[in-house]
């Protein structure tokens, strides 16, 4: 039975640095260039701090859940491991909310604050930023299974329901 529940706390944790690092590589990989009424546009998601923020947050969630995999289950760093995993958990969820933000601003503008949008000149870039943020969004989501799933072993020793 452990071997079973190590096995699906590294299937979930490999799952998660996998689509953490998908989502930073094609936010880092999104730019286009344009011309717009004769001037050259240039859309990069390093112009924008939330999307900085972006990157940064799902390569240290990345680096992270690779380092974690090597933490043995009911030591006493695994407790560490939950704690953090909670706060990385929080921190990818105001990364996407940041940069879901900005993206449907710059995909519909903002009229209240005379912001035009810019998805019509830049489509592609557009593209990839909305495929970084979905596979933000996948990751979060594994995130919060690993939380799940960790609170569930620390959990069970405790109760005696399962007996």
């Amino acid at each position: 039975m452990a071997k079973v529940q190590r096995l699906i706390s590294i299937v979930l944790r490999l799952t998660a640095a996998a689509a953490a690092a998908a989502a930073a590589i094609i936010m880092v990989t999104s730019h286009e260039t344009t011309s717009f009424f004769g001037l050259e546009m240039e859309a990069k998601y390093s112009y924008t701090p939330s999307f900085i923020f972006f990157v940064v947050a799902f390569a240290v969630a990345c680096a992270y859940s690779l380092l974690v995999v090597f933490v043995r289950p009911g030591s006493t760093a695994s407790r560490l491991v939950l704690m953090s995993d909670v706060i990385i958990g929080m921190v990818l969820t105001g990364a996407v909310a940041a940069a879901g933000a900005l993206s449907e601003v710059g995909k519909n503008g903002n009229t209240h604050a005379g912001w035009l949008p810019i998805c019509v000149q830049v489509h592609e870039y557009c593209n990839r930023v909305m495929g970084a943020l979905i596979a933000g969004f996948v990751a979060l989501v594994v995130y919060f299974l690993i939380i799940m799933y960790s609170l569930h072993e620390l959990a069970e020793p405790l109760c005696s329901c399962h007996y």
